[in-house]
C-alpha cells in the first residue's frame, strides 16, 4: 500500500526489464505531451514502452518508439501509435539529462508510465548505465541468496 507521504498513482505500463538491464543511478519525473486519443488509450491501461529510450535532440526531449495502441473510438481523430512524443522537463533537469547522457555509456531508460493525483500523464526516466553478462550474473546471485537467507530465516525463527 502507498505510505502517507507517497502520492497515488494509477500505473498504466512499467518497463521491468530496464533494471535488469540497466544500473539505474538517477531518476526524475517528466510530463508528456499527448493527443486526446492517446490520453482515452492510456486510461485503458494498453500501453508499452518496454522498448522505447529517451534521447535529447535540439534542446529538448523526446521519447521514441513508446507504444499507444489506437483508441477505437477515436476513428478519423486517431494518432500515430509509435510517433515521437514530447518529455516536458524545466531547463535544470534537461541540462543535467543531456550531461548525463554525453558521458560514456549513459542512456535514458523509462522506467514508468503513470497517471498522477491530478489525472496528469507522467513519465519516470532513469539515467543508467547498461550491464555487461557478468554484472547480470552478480545481481542474480545476489538476489537469489537473499531469497534464501529469508527463507533460512522463516524456517528457523
Amino acid at each position: 500500500m502507498a505510505s502517507k507521504d507517497e502520492k497515488p498513482q494509477k500505473l498504466v505500463a512499467e518497463n521491468r526489464r530496464a533494471r535488469h538491464d540497466y544500473f539505474i543511478e538517477d531518476d526524475l519525473e517528466a510530463g508528456i505531451m499527448l493527443e486526446g486519443s492517446e490520453v482515452k488509450s492510456l486510461r485503458n491501461g494498453k500501453a508499452n514502452i518496454a522498448e522505447s529510450y529517451a534521447a535529447v535532440e535540439q534542446g529538448e526531449l523526446w521519447l521514441i518508439n513508446g507504444y499507444i495502441p489506437a483508441y477505437s473510438q477515436a476513428k478519423s481523430f486517431g494518432h500515430e501509435e509509435r510517433r515521437r512524443r514530447k518529455l516536458l522537463v524545466s531547463k535544470r533537469e534537461l541540462a543535467k539529462l543531456w550531461q548525463g547522457t554525453a558521458r560514456e555509456g549513459m542512456t535514458l531508460v523509462p522506467l514508468k508510465l503513470y497517471f498522477n493525483e491530478k489525472g496528469r500523464a507522467k513519465l519516470q526516466l532513469g539515467i543508467a548505465k547498461g550491464k555487461k553478462l557478468a554484472d547480470k550474473r552478480a545481481t542474480e546471485a545476489k538476489r537469489d541468496w537473499q531469497r534464501q537467507k529469508a527463507r533460512l530465516m522463516r524456517e528457523r525463527g
